[in-house]
């Protein structure tokens, strides 16, 4: 007797869905040993490094991050708080449990004084605040907030500002530039916190270099991420000896041969350098009592060797119509004289335009009296052009008369007819040792000391600047402004970021530096054409699809009546 046919088809259901549960529990099975993820994003946006996903893998601890964009503020913000949340998601796919993240609301009680107090609390942590002026079409109000992160693992923290400040640049741009670095700043901090054996950093002592408190600001900002020190050589062979990062910063007088050759061999066996050099002899200073001076060639010996390695700093001075802003007393009001804000052409407010892991959307860095620098041919090393002055720039060959009558007047911008002019510079390959068949008779009968001719692959940079890494002292008091930050416009620069992510660079074995690279493409929408065309968009987006389902419903509803009919 042959089965019915309702009864076929209740045996096909059951085959069916017991096939789907096998179908189920079998790529259950295979995801258990397989891990993979799709990112059908057209920029990648969610696809993290292999140098993050090594970092999350080899958590020993739990990491937590606290992030303070919770509440209500404009669409933007929302933005970087869901890319946050998306990215922290990402990492917790490799992490596992040993990630672990809460959203905080800094303004969430109703109490004024408690509220200042968590702000004054994250604050001293290390995070900036944000004064947002929200327009909308009929009003503008004002909030506060603190778009940053805490990030803590055991009974250690550390900041991480999520949104980044940059001169001259749009609010959406200044959006697009804080996604693409989410990665890197969460990854950065979860890397400083779990390193353990820090690489040496010191500050090169014996020349002049600038003091203490000079550099007192980076000096504690770098004990965060390094061991470091100040070192003097003095003719000591081994002097350099454990040091994986040299300092050069604004050297005044002439280096020794000796000196130099230690110098070149720490570089032919690895040992990295950042170069901050004056040529010029110029300083605010010497403003202070008279309206002009003479600037002249600064002779530090150091020309021969920077030359051999790729690179030539030019003895003059950089004017840029694009300058730093400098109080200049321009009259008197009464008894009182009466100042305003210039721009100073021999201070350049250098805005980066590359893509280069160490400026990609980096903040507008401060330079003061800066020279220009060429590069030279060397065979095996490769040049990558850093920090360059504006369109409308010139240098001017030693001597220099500075003087403050060139900001009486308008500039004419005609005179400014250079272009981009060279001002930091990154060199990387096989460096040739300056000293290769000339090695000092001394240290031939030395067989403590084995001298090296070429270096295997590394790097340094030369910035044309000494006073990049200054941060502004008050002598009389002893105590010292912020790097990056502007007395004259109580603006903050970029030059404190640059000096970390230039050593990060130099020091990076993993390669998470070049995250800082990554670019997002965000789509925002026209709010010229939103604003215009309210009607129509609503139209679009509310009425037609709403109309659509309504003539589907109904076709729909006439054909089953004719097919059931």
């Amino acid at each position: 007797m042959m089965n019915s046919p309702a009864k076929n088809n209740r045996k096909n259901d059951w085959i069916q869905l017991i096939l789907g549960l096998a179908m189920i529990i079998f790529l259950n099975i295979i995801s258990s040993f397989i891990f993979t993820r799709v990112d059908l994003t057209s920029e990648k946006r969610f696809t993290i490094s292999p140098a993050t996903k090594t970092l999350l893998k080899d958590l020993k601890d739990v990491v937590h991050v606290k992030i303070y964009l919770e509440g209500e503020f404009p669409a933007p913000f929302k933005k970087l708080r869901n890319a946050t949340k998306e990215m922290l998601d990402e990492f917790r796919a490799y992490a596992g449990d040993n990630l672990t993240y809460e959203f905080i609301n800094p303004s969430a009680s109703n109490d004024q004084k408690e509220r200042i107090q968590v702000y004054n609390l994250l604050a001293d942590k290390g995070l900036q605040p944000t004064n947002l002026n929200v327009k909308s079409k009929d009003s503008k109000t004002e909030q506060f907030i603190f778009p940053g992160a805490i990030v803590s693992f055991g009974t250690s923290e550390y900041p991480v500002q999520l949104l980044k400040s940059r001169i001259g640049v749009s609010s959406e741009e200044m959006l697009t530039s804080s996604i693409e670095g989410l990665e890197y700043e969460l990854a950065n901090a979860i890397k400083r916190l779990t390193t353990i054996d820090h690489h040496k950093v010191a500050f090169l002592d014996g020349q002049g270099e600038l003091d203490t408190l000079s550099v007192a600001d980076i000096y504690r900002t770098l004990q965060n991420y390094y061991e470091v020190n100040r070192v003097t050589i003095g003719g000591q062979l081994n002097a350099l000896d454990g040091i994986n990062a040299l300092i050069i910063a604004k050297p005044t007088l002439p280096f020794t041969e000796y000196d130099k050759f230690i110098i070149d061999q720490f570089v032919m066996k690895g040992g990295k350098i950042f170069w901050l050099v004056d040529m010029m002899r110029a300083s605010m200073d010497s403003l202070s009592k008279t309206t002009n001076f003479l600037s002249t060639n600064m002779e530090l010996n150091l020309d021969d060797i920077l030359f051999k390695y790729g690179v030539r700093i030019n003895p003059d001075l950089v004017q840029d119509e694009k300058g730093a802003p400098l109080k200049m007393i321009t009259g008197k009001v009464g008894n009182q004289n009466r100042e305003e804000l210039k721009a100073w052409f021999y201070f350049p407010l250098v805005i980066p335009t590359g893509h280069h892991p160490i400026v990609n959307a980096l903040n507008a860095v401060r330079f003061e009296f800066s020279s220009s620098l060429d590069t030279i041919s060397v065979p095996d090393v490769k040049k990558t052009i850093l920090l360059t002055s504006s369109d409308h720039a010139k240098s001017i060959y030693t001597p220099v008369l500075v003087s403050f009558s060139i900001m009486e007047t308008d500039a004419d911008i005609r005179q400014f007819n250079q272009k981009n002019i060279p001002l930091a510079v990154l060199l990387e390959g096989k460096f040739q040792s300056l000293y290769k068949g000339r090695i000092p008779k001394t240290l031939l009968q030395n067989s403590d000391f084995h001298f090296t001719e070429n270096s295997k692959q590394n790097k340094m940079i030369v910035v044309a600047d000494g006073d990049v890494i200054k941060n502004t002292v008050l002598r009389s008091k002893g105590m010292y402004y912020p790097l990056e930050y502007d007395r004259n416009t109580n603006q903050y620069y970029g030059n404190k970021n640059f000096i970390i992510n230039a050593l990060d660079y130099l020091l990076d074995d993993s390669g998470l530096i070049t995250v800082r690279a990554k670019q997002v493409k965000l789509r925002l929408l026209d709010k010229t054409i939103i604003t215009e065309g309210v009607l129509k968009w609503q139209i679009l987006n509310i009425a037609i699809p709403i109309f659509i389902l309504i003539v589907v419903g109904i076709v729909w509803n006439l054909i089953r009546r004719r097919r059931f009919t």
